[in-house]
């Protein structure tokens, strides 16, 4: 068979070396995720700068339904993904298409649903998300998610097929769409909010835009003749086989974005339940929900390189355990951690050091009592994030080997299984700074056991190396 530049950029996943491989798939992932993170981080920015610290607020509110969207973006964008990677390396191509084909239809019709469904109950989901009675933050909160609704699909094709670009060889591809999208979505922040004055609905206006100009880009390539795995809908049948496969392999991410979106908005509930007792004024739900804004944009702006990290790290695993090239699976494997863990480790100095600065980038103007809580906050909170990256890359790890379930377990492990319970025993103890105190409790249990888990799993990769 006549070995073309398409299908060569597959194949030098089972070739080339496997550090400069992570290195060419993990720098773009890195550089796509960390443009991603930066839509709600230059967004808070802006709104904390023009508008003011409680509409920081409003924004804390709608990021766990944002954070449903990216769950099901990567439901099926990494389900597929993992899919084309293993096929390709299997060589069953008409396989990849065909996931590539659903991976679409799904993506488009998810988040066309996500629209209509945001529109007709926007009252009724808002009022769950945690602000208290006569929160000012709840009025924020609306202005900005009702206009973020209709660009859902767009965020949906943008974030979802960029995985897929990324599982064929052309990660850079994935990389340009996503920094062009960061671009305009800073341009128009600027534009909407600094000169058109429209506060958070020129926010959410700039977020539409800059999704639509990503889906938009990697659309393009994907129904181009460069692509290797091409989207086309000739002889398409749709098959419920696929789609359950998809969801298989996409199922861990999925859970650990969804457990994460679960967690904002437990954090969001305690942030209006203790707030006013735990800081001393009337406000202090709102005061909370605006720490927890920031809080959380800076760990996602932390976080993003390390699920770029996993994500380039995937089709490389993907490829070569297909293969069963189990050496430079355990090689990948390691090298993965070890980029991860540094990331995770250098936000941690960050963060332990320059908290104050960090809360002054959102709200330069910030109450005492903000300023009290959010520094103090932050230092707790991620106290043990240099075990993240080991966490994250070994639990999709078990997803590559051909066991979902257990990647399934640890993502649930971390999220649910113990930080759910911390946060409601250590919040009714210690109100809100019990709430704070339960993230690093939890990492330090998820992190011994997926240590137990990955050292035995890696004793049959390596009993697999000795055969």
């Amino acid at each position: 068979m006549m070995i073309t530049p398409r299908s060569d950029a597959a194949n030098r996943m089972g070739t080339e070396h496997v550090g400069r491989l992570l290195l060419r798939f993990s720098v773009p992932a890195i550089t796509g995720m960390l443009v991603n993170a930066l839509y709600n981080f230059v967004d808070r920015i802006f709104v904390g700068h023009a508008v003011n610290e409680i509409a920081l607020g409003g924004l804390s509110l709608v990021l766990p339904l944002m954070t449903i969207g990216m769950a099901f973006a990567m439901l099926f964008g990494i389900g597929a993904a993992n899919m084309i990677s293993m096929r390709l390396g299997q060589g069953r191509k008409q396989e990849a298409e065909n996931a590539l084909k659903h991976c679409f239809i799904l993506l488009t019709g998810t988040g066309i649903l996500i629209t209509a469904a945001g529109l007709i109950f926007i009252d009724p989901i808002l009022s769950l998300m945690g602000a208290g009675k006569g929160s000012e933050a709840l009025g924020y909160a609306r202005e900005y998610f009702r206009i973020t609704l209709f660009g859902s699909a767009f965020f949906m094709v943008s974030f979802g097929l960029s995985h897929c670009t990324r599982a064929q060889g052309f990660p850079a591809v994935t990389m340009i769409s996503m920094i062009l999208g960061a671009v305009l979505n800073i341009i128009f922040d600027a534009i909407f909010i600094l000169w058109f004055k429209w506060g958070v609905e020129g926010a959410a206006l700039a977020t539409v835009v800059s999704r639509f100009a990503s889906a938009v880009f990697i659309l393009r390539f994907i129904l181009s003749k460069k692509a290797v795995v091409r989207l086309n809908f000739r002889m398409l049948k749709p098959d419920f086989g696929i789609v359950t496969q998809i969801m298989a392999f996409g199922s861990a991410q999925f859970l650990l974005q969804f457990l994460m979106a679960a967690i904002q908005l437990l954090n969001n509930k305690s942030a209006g339940w203790y707030g006013a007792a735990s800081l001393g004024v009337e406000n202090g739900g709102d005061i909370a929900l605006s720490g927890m804004s920031i809080m959380g944009a800076i760990l996602m702006l932390i976080l993003m390189p390390v699920f770029g990290i996993n994500q380039g790290a995937q089709p490389i695993l993907g490829y070569n355990y297909g293969a069963k090239m189990y050496r430079r699976v355990l090689h990948a494997y390691l090298g993965a951690i070890a980029a991860a863990t540094s990331i995770c480790l250098i936000g941690f100095i960050i963060v332990q050091l320059f908290p104050v600065q960090l809360v002054r980038l959102f709200a330069p103007d910030g109450s005492p009592t903000l300023m009290q809580f959010a520094p103090r906050a932050m230092q707790i909170m991620m106290l043990l994030l240099p075990l993240a990256g080991f966490q994250i890359v070994s639990t999709n790890f078990f997803v590559v080997t051909g066991r979902p379930k257990v990647s399934i377990f640890l993502s649930m492990l971390r999220q649910c299984i113990v930080l759910i319970p911390c946060i409601f025993i250590f919040g009714r103890v210690w109100g809100l700074w019990g709430v704070i105190a339960a993230a690093p409790v939890a990492d330090g249990f998820a992190f011994l056991v997926t240590g137990t888990l990955i050292f035995l799993e890696l004793r049959k990769l390596r009993a697999h190396l000795t055969e």
